[in-house]
């Protein structure tokens, strides 16, 4: 059962995360070997999907103790958690030979999961960034930050731990305010240089140190655009496995209208009105558009275009 009102892409992962399994090595090695287990795939970051009766797209699951097999070991596992009873795991192949021509072969085929994310049932979608986001930290920390030397996974793929000098380290979130700035009946959305020609979003930024979401949002706002914050109210978040953000998505009021692109984050804003904004994600503007339904940026411009 969705926990809030809207619920984005990636976000609503249906399993039991089992936590207080994960240190139970031998519990996850039966649950490995048990032919009711299920696996999923993804090499290079692109889970492995089949087609659906309708032209849709589903996780293409895998015995789990193939994905064993192909796993060699912990390194490239992760104990996903429990769907009802099912215990999943993932299944992180990398290199230049796909796996779906060589020891996958018939099973599926490997999708960018940006393209197929909307595709997916939205709770197979929030499985595939899980795993995605847990690969790509794992890829990304696979020496210890306190001595220098490898670590290895532990905990089911969710911890990795330094034989040399026992430190343990965690899989890291990056959060960052995205925001939707509004000052009366119009919104400001921005361009950067290096967007496709025409896009427009949200304003966004990293959360710092010592620093509340409420001010992160001010912060941005007026580092980007110049513009002076009244007052912050929440939307929604969305994990974000590219490669492991979590957006903060709000909704802020502004003093003026009279932003100002710093030229450095941003090459331009524009404002429109609530029917311009409705328009915008409709795609009825010419050679003008926002980000698409997959992204929180394209929720919160819809959320704010259509409030009564």
């Amino acid at each position: 059962m969705a926990l809030s009102f809207f619920q984005n892409t990636f976000a609503g992962n249906p399993l039991n995360r089992a936590s207080e399994r994960r240190g139970d090595a031998g519990w996850l090695a039966e649950q490995l070997q048990s032919p009711d287990s299920l696996g999923l795939a993804l090499w290079n970051g692109k889970p492995l999907i089949e087609k659906t009766k309708d032209d849709g797209a589903q996780i293409a699951y895998l015995p789990a103790k193939l994905v064993g097999e192909l796993a060699g070991g912990p390194e490239r596992l992760l104990f996903m958690g429990l769907w009802k009873d099912t215990a999943i795991f993932a299944l992180d192949m990398e290199g230049a030979a796909d796996p779906a021509q060589g020891p996958l072969q018939g099973l599926g085929e490997f999708k960018d999961l940006r393209q197929v994310a909307m595709q997916l049932p939205g709770t197979e979608a929030a499985i595939c960034g899980t795993a995605k986001q847990m690969f790509e930290w794992r890829r990304r920390h696979g020496y210890c930050a306190a001595c220098g030397q490898p670590s290895e996974a532990v905990d089911g793929g969710w911890k990795r731990k330094c034989p040399s000098c026992q430190v343990e380290h965690f899989p890291r979130t990056d959060p960052v305010v995205i925001m939707l700035a509004y000052h009366g009946e119009r919104c400001m959305l921005g361009r950067q240089e290096i967007w496709p020609a025409g896009m427009f979003s949200a304003l966004a930024g990293f959360l710092e140190p010592g620093e509340s979401i409420e001010e992160a949002c001010a912060r941005e706002l007026n580092e980007e655009a110049g513009l002076r914050t009244r007052q912050v109210r929440y939307h929604s978040t969305q994990p974000w496995p590219y490669p492991s953000s979590l957006m903060i998505g709000l909704i802020a009021e502004v003093e003026d209208d009279e932003g100002t692109p710093d030229q450095t984050e941003l090459s331009e804003v524009r404002w429109f009105t609530r029917a311009e904004a409705r328009a915008l994600i409709a795609g009825q503007i010419e050679a003008t558009f926002a980000p698409g339904p997959l992204a929180i940026a394209h929720q919160l411009i819809k959320a704010w275009a259509e409030e009564a």
